[in-house]
């Protein structure tokens, strides 16, 4: 941006000078920003009234086991599971049940590979959604690399 500085003959300058109405908008601006006040969103809701404590009604939720021994044998809750048919009529059981059981599978660390992955498909086919692993502390030793360095 050239500025131009008037001619040397003694005549005044035709342009406005603007940088006193910028700094008299910017001063504006500024007391608008902070005048204005905080904006707060707040939703009232009517929160009922406490009452007196309940007798003690715990209700353990219902867990269901399924387990692959290292002979690879299903169990479901500790019984022996015949048959692909009736391991997934299980599971499809314990899918519709409401309130439906937390499954915990904990496949024993002899247990074959394709035999798992046989099982977390049907699972996964079967529709359940509460689903957990257990006792996956047994395969720690399993992921260590032999010379990976420790964590401090």
């Amino acid at each position: 941006m050239a500025m131009s500085g008037g001619k040397d003959d003694g005549s005044p300058m035709m342009e406005m000078n603007t940088t006193p109405l910028i700094d008299v908008m910017l001063v504006l601006l500024i007391m608008f920003i902070i005048t204005i006040p905080v904006a707060t969103h707040a939703v009232n809701i009517d929160l009922p009234t406490p009452s007196p404590t309940p007798p003690n009604l715990q209700v353990k939720p219902v867990k269901n086991t399924l387990v692959i021994n290292a002979q690879d044998q299903v169990l479901w809750d500790d019984q022996l599971v015949g048959s692909t048919g009736q391991l997934i009529t299980l599971l499809k059981t314990s899918a519709q049940t409401r309130p439906e059981p937390e499954l915990q599978f904990k496949p024993d660390a002899q247990a074959g590979y394709e035999r798992a992955a046989n099982v977390l498909n049907w699972i996964k086919g079967s529709g359940v959604t509460k689903f957990g692993f257990v006792g996956n502390e047994q395969f720690a030793s399993f992921n260590k690399a032999p010379n990976a360095p420790k964590a401090e």
